[in-house]
């Protein structure tokens, strides 16, 4: 336990800050495997609007600095392949 009072408010800091990024971190992985579960299911359409939401999640996450700029880069970039194998099969 911190016995300095700056210490002491550093934890609290912290612990919000743990949960705010855990919220955020969690939710970016939601939208990935839903829009992952929409290719398996074969909706070329339900795919492409669960990408949209997906990219908008995750340029949330790097604006609020949960998340490296690259990784959610790379992350879109595989969903929208995932997406585009989906409707050259179709």
């Amino acid at each position: 336990m911190p016995n300095k009072k700056s210490a002491k408010s550093r934890v609290i800091t912290a612990e919000r800050n743990r949960v705010y990024n855990r919220f955020w971190s969690s939710r970016c992985k939601t939208v990935g495997k839903r829009v992952m579960e929409a290719v398996a299911g074969g909706n070329a359409e339900v795919a492409q609007n669960r990408l949209n939401e997906a990219q908008s999640v995750l340029d949330k996450a790097v604006v609020k600095g949960v998340m490296q700029r690259n990784t959610a880069a790379r992350r879109k970039a595989r969903l929208a392949r995932l997406v585009k194998s989906l409707t050259l099969q179709a």
